[in-house]
């Protein structure tokens, strides 16, 4: 297959073609600086050719975005729609990376494929009106939502984590927020298997299994890094007042992915102990 792969950069974009070009796909990379989303007509032109369209470009800037929501919009809502139109009329597969953000993040139980969007922030509103232009526009469209996501290629929390603790700086993480730590590696498999099977139109969620907490999970990294637990502190969400409210309960549930006999991605600590010297690096014990 002929793969176009967009936001080629990114920390998902680089474990994505990797991962194609051990399968021995054919992949063209693009990023911001080469194809601009937002141009329908550049859009036009590059998707031709392609039998997959895998948009993993997006406006991540979470903060931002509330105050920049029409910047947000143009990438995430419009740059989706333009691919998707693009994608729906060459036949071409489209593949669209989402996230936990579309839901408000007050649920106990892990949130269904189809559970109803209710975002609580100006990047999951835009992110949902991403996955409504795929839906309407391409249909062979596969989207995948995510979440709490970390990789070996540019920033991630874990990788903040085992810097701060290795300088001895202060650490103090929140309890209250719950999620799914999941490693790209492991959605740039998934999302292959998923085209490569021919799985069908419709979405479903890409995150590790299991569940955890922010703090549960920075203890894991410095662990990793050879550093005691302990000097991770307890704090919550009213200690850290942000511009974009965070979702306190992140867990996607992957009961799509069991209908059609695709296994869902490990248990989240298994997939850390395994991703750990490749994200952070071997352990360091300390001195």
């Amino acid at each position: 297959m002929r793969w176009l792969v967009v936001g080629s950069y990114g920390m998902l974009g680089q474990d994505l073609i990797a991962r194609l070009s051990a399968e021995g796909e054919v992949v063209t990379a693009v990023d911001r600086d080469t194809l601009d989303i937002t141009d329908p007509e550049a859009v036009l032109a590059a998707v031709p050719g392609h039998d997959v369209v895998a948009n993993c470009a997006a406006f991540t800037a979470v903060d931002p975005a509330e105050e920049q929501e029409g910047a947000a919009f143009a990438v995430n809502a419009v740059g989706a729609a333009n691919l998707a139109r693009a994608a729906g009329r060459t036949g071409a597969r489209m593949l669209h990376i989402s996230t936990d953000y579309v839901f408000d993040g007050v649920a106990s139980s892990p949130y269904a494929e189809d559970a109803p969007p209710a975002p609580r922030s100006a990047y999951g509103r835009t992110k949902a009106a991403g996955e409504w232009a795929v839906r309407a526009m391409a249909p062979r469209h596969l989207i995948v939502r995510t979440a709490w996501l970390y990789g070996a290629h540019g920033n991630s929390f874990p990788k903040t984590i085992a810097r701060v603790a290795r300088a001895g700086g202060p650490l103090a993480v929140v309890t209250d927020q719950v999620g799914q730590p999941t490693w790209t590696v492991d959605l740039a498999d998934l999302v292959v298997r998923l085209v490569l099977d021919g799985a069908p139109s419709g979405t479903y969620h890409g995150t590790s299994s299991g569940e955890t907490s922010w703090y549960e999970f920075a203890r894991a990294v410095v662990t990793a890094a050879g550093l005691d637990a302990a000097i991770v502190g307890e704090t919550t969400s009213t200690a850290f007042v942000r511009p974009a409210p965070r979702p306190a309960y992140s867990v996607l549930g992957h009961d799509a992915l069991t209908a059609i006999g695709v296994a869902p991605i490990g248990p989240w600590r298994e997939r850390w102990d395994a991703a750990a010297p490749l994200v952070i690096g071997e352990a360091q014990p300390a001195v």
